[in-house]
This record gives C-alpha cells, structure tokens and sequence, in this order.
C-alpha cells in the first residue's frame, strides 16, 4: 500500500488558518482593591483626577466589578469574568454591601430608624424611596486606615459612626440617605463586599482571589 503523499508548502502564508479557528483560553482574574479616597472607579482621568491605573498595575482586559464614588473609599472588585460582573451587578441578586460612614453631628436612634425604615432621595431628579437597611451605631474609636487627606474636624461639633447593609446601589444612595435624616456624610468607607472586609487592609491594597473564593465569598 502506498503511503500518504503531503503536499510542500511552498508559500504557506496561504495555508494560514482562517481567523474564527483560533481559540484563545481566557484566564479568570480576581482582585479585591482597597480604593483609595479621592480615585476613580475607572483606568481613565477625568479632570486630571487620579484614577486606578495611577494606584495598581493589572492587564488591560481587568476592569471594576460596578464603581465606588470619587470621594469614598473601600472594596472594590476587579475582573474580566463577565459571568461575575453581571451575576453582582443585576439588581435581581441583591448582594449586600456593608458601608461605615461618619457623619456631622452625633446621629440619633431616631434617625438611625428611618434609614432603616427607608427614606425619600431624589435619584435622578425623581422621587424614590429606599429599600429597608440594616443600620447600626459604631464606637466613636473604630479602627479604620488614615485617610489623606483627613477629614476637617470643626471645634465643638461632634462627629459619629455608623454601619449600614444595603442591597441596592443608587448613585450616592449612602450620602442622600444620611442628608435626608440631618447627618451629613464626612467619610464614606465600603467595609464589606460579600464575605470579604477591610481588615487588615489599608489604602492602596490589593489581594489577588481564586475562583472559588469569589464563588464561596461572594454567591453562598
């Protein structure tokens, strides 16, 4: 029998395989930033402001899992799964995010009741009315990263802290909730994302996640 006769290629550029035969395997990347105050939630300046390529180096396809203001700080998740991106940004999932604020003033149980309850903020320049959170009074002396620039403290006007859950993310929702009661919102800080918070974790850091601790901290 004959052996199999294969042809020379004599100029292969025209064997070359056709585009939509390539196959490129993704690698899914995690990362939890701690954000710092005064950076934007995107790899693009605005206004010469600072942005995320100015505080982490990351590949090009990683991008914020949803945004966190300007002028607040805390967790933020990057990545290039889309699968994630939209399973934590639809609001059918409801994930809870865990903020601590400190506002003007010392706030009252009162107020505190009404976050809880809801209240009326103007998103968009219509009326809505929020969904109930859970809301609580933190110690005066809580442990939180330096800030810079600080807060200004005014002589004789006290300031306080308090720690609330939402499930929903309107723009500003934290600071228009806080204003709707009479306490004005001097520092925001995202404490918690699913299971993971900003312990141990100061302004500027970054931790590289798996997939199963995206999985276990995020959807379980």
């Amino acid at each position: 029998m004959k052996g199999i006769q294969f042809p020379v290629l004599t100029n292969p550029s025209i064997y070359e395989v056709p585009h939509q035969w390539d196959f490129v395997f993704l690698e899914m990347q995690y990362y939890l930033l701690y954000k710092p105050f005064q950076v934007l939630s995107q790899f693009t300046s605005t206004d010469n402001k600072l942005c995320l390529k100015d505080v982490i180096e990351v590949t090009k396809d990683i991008y914020p899992v949803g945004r966190l203001d300007y002028d607040s700080e805390g967790l933020l998740l990057l990545t290039n799964d889309p699968k994630v991106n939209h399973a934590l940004l639809h609001p059918s999932f409801e994930h809870v995010r865990t903020y601590w604020v400190q506002v003007d003033g010392a706030i009252t149980a009162d107020a505190i009741a009404q976050l809880e309850k809801g209240v009326q903020i103007n998103v968009d320049g219509i009326h809505y009315n929020t969904k109930p959170a859970v809301v609580s009074i933190l110690p005066n002396d809580i442990q939180v990263p330096d800030r810079n620039p600080p807060i200004r403290y005014r002589k004789n006007i006290p300031t306080s802290w308090a720690a609330i859950q939402l499930t929903e993310g309107k723009n500003r929702q934290v600071r228009k909730m806080f204003a709707a009661v009479g306490f004005p919102v001097l520092r925001l800080i995202r404490a918690q994302l699913g299971a993971y918070t900003i312990n141990n974790m100061k302004s500027g850091d970054m931790v590289s996640l798996t997939e199963q601790e995206v999985q276990q901290g995020f959807f379980r």
